[in-house]
């Protein structure tokens, strides 16, 4: 890709301020712990932290088929954050989409030199947008033209009459200018109006074009001409975002060079693109780079902030950049940036796409003034970024390294062995994927590994019926999911040890197993303590294939996965039951009041008529009359059960009688569905499992999605659909004879994940 794109700088920082945008080793972090430190310091809510995890944040195929026509699906591109951002001294952390990796890395180092000498500065915007009516005469121009500006207080109160909300906002058609034109190959003559409109936060695409549309009519009365084009201009030069930066020489040293050095190259870079369109070209393209990204991830026309900025750096006649870099009396690098961007902050995709909501708040909700000029700010940022690296080591090896770990990631390189794998690439010159392969396999050929234990596995589940009711001595019938999850245990040698720590690589979590640490990891650590390992070195590696909170058992099946690798590395031989007892306890760790079917079902890995009887599970293993094809559909929404268990705990105890014949009948139910189950009738199993589903529903742990996965089920073939689980999200389960595929399609179809099961 001919383009100018930076280095990849460290941006390590020790600043912990609540709102900092210096985030220590944040490039290091897995994903799940750069989310939890932007929540620490109060850039994300807990909602967004709730979307991230969950990738619920993500557009849904449903809510895509309203935004345009013909959809077939939802494209993805990878949404990051550029750190150490200063501008006007406050602290911004930038959300970029893009897919080049330089970006994200070269805005973020960019910034951090800036900060070092107080940081960018940027002026306010003035929103205002452009609309053109163009009308075609036969009289004299002058005369039209004339005749418009001596009725433009009447052509402005014809246009905000159309918009008068837009005007109690502050903002409204303000102002109009007159130009004559005339055609280049027939020599008409054309008489354009321009309605120049503060339309404040608004983008104002829609509220411009009706503005034009609204006073066509009278244009055309007053220049005697028939008016034909009437929309808005995408040349918004009348929203001029300025951003300056000022960095000290001293503060440009490195990679061998002076400061000095690093200056003088970047003022002659940008000169050549003052004077040269061929290079102005690339250099534009470099600072759009920036520009663009940001207006993706804040949902704005991206097309339009191109189309404008490039007509922009050609107004003179001559297209050239659109940043003036020079060295000061002081002999510091001073960089500006002038280029039009409007912008919006409020409609379109904002309201539509999670993923632009969540990124408005990380940048503290600006209006659209705000964000025009941190759109300034990122565009000067990567502009010194790439002409940093032009002005030292070039582009083309900080692109090699780059395409090296791109390719490193694409051959499937373990984390072990990635640094040497791209370190490796450059030196042989052949990036290409088989080598990253071959590479990687040397090395494996000559690592003795510690003792390592062959993976251990557990089922996650699915609640057929009974679901809360079991908790309060109720039966439930549970199902296996084969193979939920697996984990391996790892000895590593004492004198090198390095504690007890719990890696899962799906879900971005790398942790020292401690008892004051929230969550796994601290469940762990007591359970281990339990099993008397606490003194040991060990990796404890955890492989989910179940997403995680859906309500199908994973944090049980993890639990019980990891306790048959510890018991097998350590060789402890211990029985079933007490590993179903120790999985049970960190239920009890986890979600408060667990009824045990969930651990139960990990353990042994079989259909279960499930029931507590006091303090004792009584279970027993159900056989199957015919085939079960079940669907599994899933809402995206995590399913805390602690939280789901602890609402109905709190119902019951307000209204014990009314609960308790609740569960009465959902009890009922189950005992009459194993009958069905035993029996093979699977119509009738069904039906039990709507009924239940009802009475769940009046327990208030239904939620929209999963009663329009629900509908969807049933309306597409399958006998029985209900939730499954804790509710409040997670999943729901349908009973498919002969639909399975056509269910699954449904769902899939409609922006909804799903899993099949097939039990015999």
């Amino acid at each position: 890709m001919a383009s100018d794109s930076p280095s990849n700088p460290n941006t390590e920082s020790s600043d912990l301020d609540k709102g900092s945008s210096r985030i220590a080793n944040f490039f290091r972090m897995p994903v799940g712990e750069r989310i939890a430190a932007l929540h620490q310091r109060g850039l994300l809510n807990s909602d967004d932290v709730h979307q991230l995890v969950s990738a619920n944040h993500q557009l849904q195929v449903n809510v895509a088929d309203k935004m345009i026509e013909n959809v077939v699906g939802v494209f993805g591109l990878p949404m990051g954050v550029a750190l150490n951002f200063l501008i006007n001294n406050r602290d911004y952390v930038i959300p970029l989409v893009v897919e080049e990796p330089s970006i994200v890395a070269g805005l973020s180092g960019a910034a951090r030199l800036a900060r070092l000498g107080g940081g960018f500065e940027c002026e306010p915007v003035t929103p205002i947008l452009i609309g053109q009516v163009q009308s075609v005469i036969e009289g004299d121009a002058k005369t039209a033209m004339q005749a418009l500006i001596d009725h433009k207080t009447d052509i402005l109160a014809l246009a905000n009459s159309l918009h008068p909300k837009m005007v109690a906002r502050g903002g409204g058609a303000v102002d109009i200018e007159v130009f004559h034109h005339q055609a280049e190959y027939d020599g008409r003559q054309m008489v354009v109006m321009h309605l120049l409109v503060d339309t404040r936060d608004a983008m104002g695409a829609n509220l411009v074009n009706t503005m034009c549309e609204g006073v066509a009519s009278l244009v055309e009365t007053l220049t005697h001409g028939k008016v034909f084009l009437r929309i808005l201009s995408n040349l918004t030069d009348r929203a001029i975002a300025r951003a300056r930066v000022r960095i000290p020489i001293k503060n440009l040293e490195g990679k061998g060079y002076s400061g000095e050095q690093v200056r003088d190259g970047i003022v002659l870079a940008n000169d050549l693109a003052l004077a040269d369109p061929y290079r102005a070209a690339t250099h534009n393209k470099g600072i759009m780079n920036g520009v663009d990204a940001v207006a993706l991830a804040t949902g704005n026309d991206w097309r339009a902030i191109e189309a404008a900025a490039h007509a922009y750096a050609a107004q003179s006649g001559r297209y050239k950049a659109l940043t003036i870099w020079r060295k000061d009396e002081s002999g510091a690098l001073v960089g500006e940036i002038n280029i039009p961007l409007k912008v919006g902050t409020v409609g379109g995709s904002l309201e539509t796409n999670p993923s632009v909501r969540i990124n408005h708040r990380l940048l503290g909700s600006p209006g659209a003034s705000e964000l025009a000029g941190i759109m300034a700010v990122v565009g000067l940022a990567q502009n010194f970024a790439a002409l940093r690296s032009l002005a030292t080591n070039g582009i083309t090896q900080n692109h090699m390294n780059l395409h090296a770990r791109s390719v490193a990631s694409t051959a499937g390189v373990s984390e072990e062995h990635f640094e040497t794998v791209v370190e490796g690439l450059i030196e042989s010159g052949e990036i290409k994927v088989w080598k990253a392969q071959e590479i990687a396999k040397n090395l494996a050929r000559q690592v003795v590994r510690p003792e390592t234990s062959e993976r251990e596995s557990a089922c996650g589940k699915i609640i057929m019926l009974g679901e809360h009711a079991v908790v309060y001595g109720r039966p439930a019938i549970a199902l296996p999911i084969p193979l939920a999850v697996e984990a391996a245990v790892r000895k590593e040698p004492s004198n090198i040890g390095n504690g007890i720590n719990v890696v899962i690589p799906r879900w971005g979590l790398e942790q020292k197993v401690s008892a004051s640490t929230p969550g796994i990891a601290g469940i762990m650590a007591n359970l281990i303590e339990q099993m008397g390992l606490n003194d040991e070195h060990m990796t404890i590696e955890v492989f989910p294939h179940v997403p995680r909170a859906m309500g199908l058992g994973g944090s049980s099946a993890l639990a019980v996965a990891i306790i048959r690798a510890l018991n097998r590395t350590y060789q402890l031989a211990l029985p079933e039951v007490q590993i179903n007892a120790l999985a049970f306890e960190c239920e009890q760790a986890a979600h408060g009041q667990a009824s045990g079917v969930d651990n139960t079902v990990a353990t042994y890995g079989t259909p279960l008529y499930y029931q507590r009887q006091g303090d004792e599970p009584r279970f027993e293993t159900l056989s199957l009359g015919q085939p079960l094809e079940l669907v599994i559909g899933m809402t995206g929404k995590e399913s805390l059960t602690a939280e789901t268990v602890a609402r109905v705990r709190s119902s019951w105890q307000q209204y014990p009688e009314r609960y308790e014949t609740l569960f009465d009948q959902i009890g009922t139910l189950t005992q009459s569905a194993r009958t069905a189950l035993q029996g093979g009738q699977l119509q009738e199993l069904g039906e039990l499992m709507n009924l239940c589903h009802g009475y769940l529903n009046a327990l208030q742990l239904s939620t929209p999605k999963l009663e329009d996965l629900v509908h969807m089920a049933r309306s597409n073939g399958a006998v029985g659909a209900k939730l499954t689980g804790g509710g409040g999200g997670g999943s729901m389960v349908a009973l498919c004879p002969d639909s399975s595929e056509r269910v699954s399609n449904a769902m899939q179809a409609a922006g909804y994940k799903t899993l099949s099961v097939t039990l015999d």
